[in-house]
């Protein structure tokens, strides 16, 4: 499982939202959110800064980035 999907997972738990509340707020069905936290599928940069907002967490928080990564 990727840091994306974990992390998706982590921050919707913490918003206390299921699949299908997080899915409502960015206008997607609940199937999405389930193929992201699964890894099945990844998201668009469109949908990543919905979801992010939709959390209150930051595109880097939700994909996992490090800032000294590199």
């Amino acid at each position: 499982m990727s840091d994306f999907a974990k992390n998706l997972r982590k921050y919707r738990k913490q918003k206390k939202y299921s699949q299908t509340e997080l899915a409502k707020h960015i206008h997607y069905g609940y199937t999405a959110i389930a193929n992201y936290e699964s890894g099945r599928n990844e998201p668009s940069i469109d949908v990543l800064i919905k979801l992010a907002n939709a959390l209150d967490v930051t595109v880097d928080e939700l994909v996992g980035a490090e800032k000294n990564k590199i």
